[in-house]
């Protein structure tokens, strides 16, 4: 399991392409805020993961609900809908459960190895070596980042079509 260095806390983070994960903790008041992981780097910040990355959306000019609507009219994904925090990075995340339960933690779909199951929900293997726990269904993990890999497919595709030259 991964060492978590818990001596830098920020009130804000910036969402970039080597954030691998922003999850859920909670403080003994019930107060929810993120545990960051950006390479080999741990950050904690005093807002909830989805606040955290509706910040990043509006950095990069949408919202989280502006990009899950985007999501719905790019693939009709609905719930637990993948977003595109910036297309143009390749930032992609994932949420492991509804954006509005405050246990939901996002994923960063490029950083992900491998998934497997685990006795207390699934282990999520990033490239670097680093890995995390959620406690989500092995089922449930597997459906997000194939929609995910099928989301940002279809949007690239978009995207890449309306940058070709002979495009009216």
């Amino acid at each position: 399991m991964t060492h978590i260095k818990r001596d830098y806390y920020s009130p804000t983070y910036e969402i970039n392409p080597l954030t691998m994960a922003v999850l859920p903790q909670h403080d003994k008041e019930g107060n929810t805020s993120s545990h960051v992981i950006e390479g080999n780097e741990d950050y904690f910040v005093a807002f909830s993961p989805s606040k955290v990355i509706d910040f990043a959306c509006r950095f990069f000019g949408s919202s989280l609900k502006g990009r899950q609507e985007g999501t719905k009219a790019v693939s009709n994904i609905t719930h637990k809908a993948p977003i595109s925090v910036a297309p143009s990075s390749g930032i992609y995340f994932l949420p492991t459960l509804s954006p509005v339960n405050p246990m939901c933690g996002w994923i960063a779909h490029s950083h992900i190895k491998e998934i497997n199951r685990a006795p207390e929900g699934t282990e999520i293997v990033f490239k670097n070596g680093r890995n995390v726990i959620v406690e989500v269904s092995f089922g449930s993990m597997l459906n997000q980042v194939q929609r995910t890999a099928q989301f940002r497919y279809w949007l690239e595709n978009r995207i890449n079509y309306l940058d070709r030259p002979d495009f009216p």
